[in-house]
């Protein structure tokens, strides 16, 4: 019986491009730093150094915020001082303003109701190198917002990324389930499928499917948003 419902967000919830949404998301935060007269020439090349740092951490005393600023910090012209107070700003006031395309896929919310009711946790697995604040704003896009989930996969919570393992086996260890009992609903072949690694099953979204890799899928379910709903209606071992 699955006690625990892991969501990935982008391209599972949430109707998102990611492929579209970083680089315009890199070009806001460079505009946004250029206008405060903080260093910024080599500002997306640190963030994309940072989150590298984040992803190949595998350090359980850090959590992936304390890997981020441990690297990004490391360069003497980026001080904490000055850089720290506008992350804090650009989450809170230009994130929003990057919504563009992305919303709700029309199942998800029917599609988290039903599993709560089912009486399962909820967790938002998604990659674990963004602030709460950034995850809540995507959430609401996906107009879950309001959603009181068991977990959410931030930055600041989480020592671990996908795809490892390690990751998923942490998410389990908050939640207070064995890996055994959760089941991990995403799409994307290469990071999300590697919970079964952990010893979770899996269900892949095929949506918007990702296998950047051309990974061969080995997978214990797959379908539409519309085939998962019925699942959970009709699999008897959730909640």
């Amino acid at each position: 019986m699955f006690k625990a419902v892991l969501f990935d967000l982008d391209g599972t919830l949430l109707d998102i491009d990611m492929d579209l949404f970083i680089p315009t998301y890199f070009k806001k935060m460079y505009a946004m730093a250029r206008e405060r007269g903080l260093e910024s020439e080599k500002l997306i090349e640190r963030m994309w150094k940072s989150t590298e740092a984040m992803i190949n951490c595998l350090d359980p005393i850090l959590t992936n915020q304390q890997t981020f600023e441990k690297s990004f910090f490391s360069e003497p012209t980026y001080l904490s001082e000055d850089f720290l107070p506008f992350f804090d700003d650009f989450y809170e006031q230009a994130f929003e303003q990057l919504q563009g395309p992305a919303c709700s896929f029309p199942e998800s919310r029917q599609i988290v109701d039903e599993v709560l009711a089912r009486g399962c946790q909820v967790a938002i697995a998604t990659q674990s190198v963004f602030p709460e604040v950034a995850i809540r704003k995507r959430l609401g896009w996906a107009g879950i917002g309001d959603v009181d989930f068991h977990l959410i996969t931030s930055y600041e919570v989480m020592h671990y990324t996908k795809p490892h393992t390690e990751y998923y086996l942490e998410i389990a260890d908050l939640l207070g389930v064995a890996p055994e009992e959760c089941l991990m609903v995403g799409n994307d072949v290469g990071e999300d499928l590697t919970a079964a690694q952990a010893g979770m099953k899996t269900y892949l979204v095929k949506n918007r499917m990702i296998n950047r890799n051309n990974l061969p899928i080995k997978v214990n379910w797959q379908g539409y948003h519309s085939d998962f709903l019925r699942f959970v209606r009709e699999y008897p071992s959730i909640g």
